[in-house]
């Protein structure tokens, strides 16, 4: 069973996502703050980081980013109302990884989930 850690600070949307991807038949591992997510991944391993980019304490970017250093071959998917920064060059996001911008369906999320973790 794949693992993903999600980050999200929003609690209602941090609910339906959790729901959403247990139901496709995910282990996720939830977090309201970026620094408590970067905390875990420490921890132990996860297949997929979802995270959003705006979180207090550490921003999804900066969490995607130490991710990457963690496990060079962990996935990433950014979901966000922002799409535009996290696809600005500057950001230091990491470059394979997926935005879904908000608003979006649960299935959407969860098709999108599904293919990068079927991906090598």
């Amino acid at each position: 069973m794949s693992r993903i850690l999600l980050a999200e600070d929003d609690n209602d949307m941090r609910r339906f996502l959790v729901k959403a991807l247990q139901t496709a038949g995910y282990e996720v591992t939830s977090y309201d703050n970026g620094l408590s997510a970067y905390h875990r991944l420490r921890e132990e391993p996860f297949q997929l980081l979802l995270t959003d980019i705006v979180m207090p304490e550490m921003d999804g970017i900066e969490l995607a980013r130490r991710a990457s250093e963690l496990d060079p071959d962990i996935k990433i998917m950014f979901i966000t109302g922002f799409a535009a920064v996290a696809l600005n060059p500057d950001s230091a996001a990491p470059k394979h990884a997926k935005v879904l911008s908000k608003p979006f369906h649960l299935r959407e999320l969860v098709n999108e989930v599904q293919k990068m973790l079927a991906a090598a």
